[in-house]
């Protein structure tokens, strides 16, 4: 089901076949890769953030009976779920009706979801309580999270929509020294009793760019491979480094 509202209209779009996967696609923006999805299977996924994503929903120990996925890329997370868990109910909200228009022209999902042509924080504050036992948020502007979505006003409504035992899983991208992330990390804490940050070392430690996962709610148990650490409780205390919640008025 399709409900259609404001229709952004994303620079550059295109669908890119991948010619050494016949069900691989690229979706571009202005030339640079936003997500990658193989419609025969799901489980192959290329990009690093997106492996990250999928282990934390795999660490859950209860199934979902539905997600919301804030931003809808060519819908790779959702047809992962949908794959491990088949007749999960699942919500896509998109800002861009191009971007779906493409996406649901070219590569259908093969399962039922619904997808909400909107802006993701007003679709996330018109949504009754305990709606949904997984949130994922990857919403990007370019290179930058939405600013209204950076908030604490919006992770207060990501904790009132999930369920008891629920999770909201985010991706975060950052530069040395990570001070967006740190920032972000204290303004989700804001909200959410529990709070944990996932990723690589080197990004997490300010040496490179890169994209990390902040996990909040009912945060799993995750094997960190070598490389990688799951920053949680006092070690996360030490990472925010005393960083301020950012609220609306000052986004």
């Amino acid at each position: 089901m399709a409900t259609h509202g404001n229709r952004g209209t994303p620079e550059g779009l295109e669908l890119v076949p991948d010619p050494a996967r016949p069900g691989g696609w690229t979706l571009m923006m202005a030339g640079v890769p936003q997500s990658y999805v193989d419609v025969t299977d799901p489980e192959h996924l290329q990009l690093a953030y997106v492996r990250l994503i999928a282990r934390a929903l795999r660490a859950r120990h209860a199934v979902p009976g539905r997600i919301l996925h804030l931003g809808a890329g060519g819908m790779t997370v959702p047809r992962l779920a949908a794959r491990w868990w088949p007749g999960v109910a699942q919500t896509v909200v998109e800002i861009s009706g191009e971007l779906i228009d493409v996406v649901m022209e070219r590569i259908p999902p093969a399962f039922p979801v619904e997808i909400v042509v909107g802006d993701a924080r007003h679709a996330l504050e018109t949504t009754p309580d305990r709606r949904y036992d997984v949130i994922v948020v990857d919403v990007f502007h370019g290179a930058a999270m939405p600013a209204h979505l950076g908030t604490v006003e919006f992770s207060r409504h990501l904790r009132r929509v999930l369920r008891p035992g629920g999770l909201a899983v985010m991706n975060v991208t950052d530069v040395p020294p990570t001070a967006f992330t740190r920032i972000r990390v204290a303004t989700v804490a804001a909200a959410f009793d529990e709070v944990a940050v996932f990723g690589e070392t080197a990004v997490l430690k300010g040496r490179r760019a890169g994209n990390l996962i902040l996990l909040a709610g009912a945060v799993p148990s995750l094997r960190v491979s070598r490389g990688e650490r799951l920053l949680r409780e006092g070690e996360l205390v030490v990472f925010s480094g005393g960083a301020r919640p950012r609220t609306d008025a000052e986004s």
